[in-house]
């Protein structure tokens, strides 16, 4: 009998340690997993989500939208819906998807048109409006989405004009366009025009309006493309794609200006490298760039007093045109998107230097936007 009850406290025990593992372990597993944003001219068929774990390693949930290029995603504030863009030129527009997130899939609610040619970057703010910068069109489209994640047919569009110095900027080319913060104000980059420019929205009428700046021109042949907020909301650093450098952008008197720039790339590198994207840590202490031709992260630290930038370290991201990279929420890790070379690098952040470790690699199809 003693022998017997014995054995049932001990099959309790173990019953309930393994529940709490496989609880611990579909928790961990949902808070880091990610999705994947493609060119689907090869063997990509579109939206692919994957895995972070806790020690940094990477593992393909699988495929879970069929969409042409998905070159760029965002989710709702409450991570219900997830939008793409298409990056696609039809009669001189592309388009935007919403799709239900579930478990492992993303199930497919409408799609409407951005109102202007290759769409490559789509943000949302807390209200369901939504921005997306159409590259070729050299334009932004402004849209909204209901609380079910259904989009409605374009509200507006806001048409670039100007050109900059290069080849490259012959005519308006939007690349990104960003929801301040802290302030009812939308960033739009233009790497063609060379330039920030400044909009509110006109809710009334749904429109984008130019606020009274309307513009910040950027170093001649600079070409910006994106930019990150410092986590006190006053420092902005621009990512200059075409001379590989960040800006950093400050406001007085409600005006902003260009406080400092610094290089991208290491001192005596005269190779081909176009800069592609830029984050921060969550502490603001270190703010990330990657090149492509570099083929690198470069690591900044931030100066805490005046938001200047210092390069501590280049890390080669083990794969070529990292296009587009990501930190964990956590911000233990620093996921890269190697465009060209088909796959994903895991690094581990060290929090403290900013300096990143290579965990993991993994293959992707045409990978060019990560989002967790």
């Amino acid at each position: 009998m003693k022998k017997t009850l014995l054995f049932l406290i001990l099959i309790i025990i173990f019953s309930c340690k393994t529940s709490k593992t496989e609880s611990d372990t579909k928790s961990e597993t949902e808070n880091m997993t990610f999705y994947i944003g493609t060119y689907t001219k090869k063997d990509s068929k579109g939206i692919y989500k994957y895995a972070l774990s806790s020690e940094g390693k990477l593992s393909e949930i699988g495929l879970v939208a069929e969409i042409v290029n998905p070159s760029f995603l965002t989710k709702s504030k409450d991570n219900k819906t997830l939008f793409a863009v298409e990056e696609t030129d039809t009669n001189g527009t592309g388009f935007i998807s919403s799709f239900k997130i579930e478990k492992d899939s993303l199930q497919f609610i409408n799609k409407v048109e951005t109102g202007g040619a290759n769409p490559c970057f789509v943000a949302i703010n807390d209200d369901n409006y939504i921005v997306t910068a159409n590259y070729s069109g050299g334009n932004i489209g402004l849209l909204k989405a209901d609380n079910s994640g259904k989009l409605n047919s374009l509200l507006f569009v806001q048409q670039h004009t100007g050109k900059g110095t290069t080849k490259r900027q012959q005519k308006p080319h939007a690349h990104s366009a960003w929801f301040h913060p802290n302030k009812k104000e939308i960033i739009s980059v233009d790497l063609g025009t060379n330039e920030l420019w400044f909009s509110k929205i006109n809710k009334s009428k749904n429109e984008l309006v130019f606020t009274n700046q309307k513009t910040l021109k950027m170093a001649d042949g600079a070409g910006p493309r994106h930019l990150t907020f410092h986590p006190n909301n006053k420092w902005i650093y621009v990512l200059n794609e075409l001379d590989n450098t960040v800006s950093l952008v400050k406001e007085k008197d409600k005006i902003y200006f260009i406080q400092n720039t610094v290089s991208t790339l290491p001192k005596g590198f005269t190779d081909f490298s176009k800069a592609a994207d830029i984050h921060i840590s969550n502490d603001g202490k270190f703010v990330y760039a990657s090149n492509r031709g570099h083929n690198s992260i470069a690591i900044f630290q931030v100066n805490s007093n005046n938001g200047s930038l210092k390069n501590i370290r280049y890390e080669a991201v083990l794969g070529e045109h990292p296009r587009n990279f990501s930190l964990s929420p956590d911000n233990k890790f620093l996921l890269v998107a190697n465009q060209d070379t088909d796959n994903i690098i895991s690094f581990r952040r060290d929090i403290t230097t900013g300096k990143l470790t290579f965990v993991d690699e993994i293959p992707a199809p045409t990978p060019v936007c990560i989002l967790f």
